[in-house]
């Protein structure tokens, strides 16, 4: 029976960003176009929607209490903002993925940021979504473990899959040290459902530490590496690292191993349209 790759969508972030500058729009932390520009953020999910993408992020990657309560908004006003668009926008076309990143704190030793407070502050922002009906929690960008094991345990207990993806430097490390290896020991325990990459690096880059993952254990694999940031050419137009073409061509070995796929920053719907091609040429 041959296995299925699921098609993720492409970056939240840098993409709103890309639709804000063409309005001529702030570039604010993108949680706040949930509530000040709610049409881009439904655009952005049609865009993903038309490319192909089965599963589609919420727009709440940033919006925990640390980010939210320096403006007037609260957590639960930016979530449930977010989930009311999606659902809006996919009516049912797509699964919907309760996006949640780290928190601007280190953990103690490293900080001021104590277990329990991590907790609670994971409990606020996923749980506003969860009310909200997500169909599952993609928890992603983490560069140290004992944060994401905190999100992890604390996503479990809303009886959805859980997905777990860390950022890694070249060197296969994440900024505060943790392997691969320790990664999947932390992890795999608390019994999420896939598990892997995503952000930092282009996909051949990127490529030697999603497969590595598959040395130390069974779980799904999850890759979404990036495009590189957008920068503006001379001509005037955005470009980034890898254009759709070059990141296809080098995210395609992924394929053979990965069961869900997709890109990040940099990475706009024709990314996702492209990469859906290549994934039905192998299926």
């Amino acid at each position: 029976m041959k296995r299925e790759i699921v098609l993720l969508d492409g970056a939240v972030g840098t993409s709103l960003w890309e639709k804000a500058e063409k309005k001529g729009y702030a570039k604010d932390p993108v949680w706040r176009y949930n509530i000040e520009h709610p049409e881009i953020v439904k655009e952005l999910c049609l865009d993903f929607l038309d490319a192909g993408a089965e599963i589609i992020l919420t727009n709440t990657f940033g919006a925990n209490r640390h980010n939210v309560s320096r403006t007037s908004y609260t957590v639960r006003e930016i979530v449930r903002a977010g989930m009311e668009i999606i659902h809006d926008a996919l009516k049912g076309r797509a699964k919907i993925a309760l996006s949640a990143g780290p928190l601007s704190t280190l953990l103690e030793p490293y900080g001021d940021l104590t277990e329990e407070e991590c907790r609670e502050l994971y409990e606020e922002q996923l749980g506003a979504g969860m009310e909200a009906g997500a169909d599952m929690i993609m928890l992603q960008t983490f560069m140290d473990v004992e944060m994401m094991k905190i999100a992890a345990v604390t996503a479990k207990q809303y009886g959805v899959p859980v997905f777990c993806t860390m950022t890694f430097g070249k060197k296969g490390r994440t900024m505060m040290g943790n392997s691969v290896e320790d990664i999947v020991r932390a992890l795999e325990p608390v019994g999420i459902d896939g598990i892997g990459m995503n952000c930092s690096l282009g996909p051949d880059l990127a490529l030697p530490i999603i497969s590595e993952f598959r040395k130390y254990n069974d779980l799904p694999l999850v890759f979404k590496p990036n495009a590189g940031m957008p920068i503006l050419a001379k001509g005037g137009e955005t470009v980034t690292d890898y254009d759709p073409d070059t990141f296809v061509k080098d995210v395609t070995p992924a394929l053979d191993f990965v069961s869900y796929i997709g890109g990040c920053c940099g990475c706009n719907a024709e990314y996702i349209r492209k990469l859906k091609a290549a994934i039905n040429a192998v299926n």
